[in-house]
């Protein structure tokens, strides 16, 4: 006879709740103190690391609903931390890029959410952050890969 199903111990689940509140945790760091939610938040971090980038490459990058990436963008720009420039190669097409001041947030927001992944990383031993940093690179690439987990 079958085990009976454990949907606590299931790891789809599992890794949804850890990552819905890790999600949630961090957005504690930058929530007050910048007024940005978690959208905003996905779109700044991913300009200041990736450089310019369209809506739909964010978009399809957080695996994030357009009209909520829509929505976020309108409000970062109309809080002059994002702007947007027409393309150089498709004239109906804009890239996003950070402004100067959107910059500067960044700039001191970063040692925030740095200090976080710290903190989330000491809470495991050595040898069990490099496993898990080894394991989620593993499941990143089975299952972010074109046709990943499709098996």
């Amino acid at each position: 006879m079958q085990a009976r199903f454990k949907l606590c111990e299931f790891l789809p689940f599992r890794l949804n709740v850890l990552a819905q509140t890790v999600s949630e945790r961090l957005s504690a760091v930058y929530a007050g103190k910048f007024n940005l939610d978690i959208p905003q938040w996905r779109i700044l971090a991913n300009l200041a690391s990736r450089g310019d980038m369209t809506a739909q490459e964010i978009a399809r990058v957080t695996h994030g609903h357009k009209s909520t990436i829509s929505r976020a963008v309108r409000e970062l720009e109309d809080r002059g931390l994002i702007a947007r420039k027409v393309s150089s190669s498709d004239r109906r097409s804009f890239t996003l890029t950070l402004t100067g001041a959107g910059r500067r947030m960044f700039r001191r927001l970063l040692p925030l959410v740095l200090d976080f992944e710290r903190n989330l990383i000491a809470a495991l031993s050595d040898a069990d952050a490099r496993s898990l940093l080894k394991g989620l690179t593993a499941l990143e690439a089975a299952l972010l890969r074109p046709g990943g987990g499709d098996k």
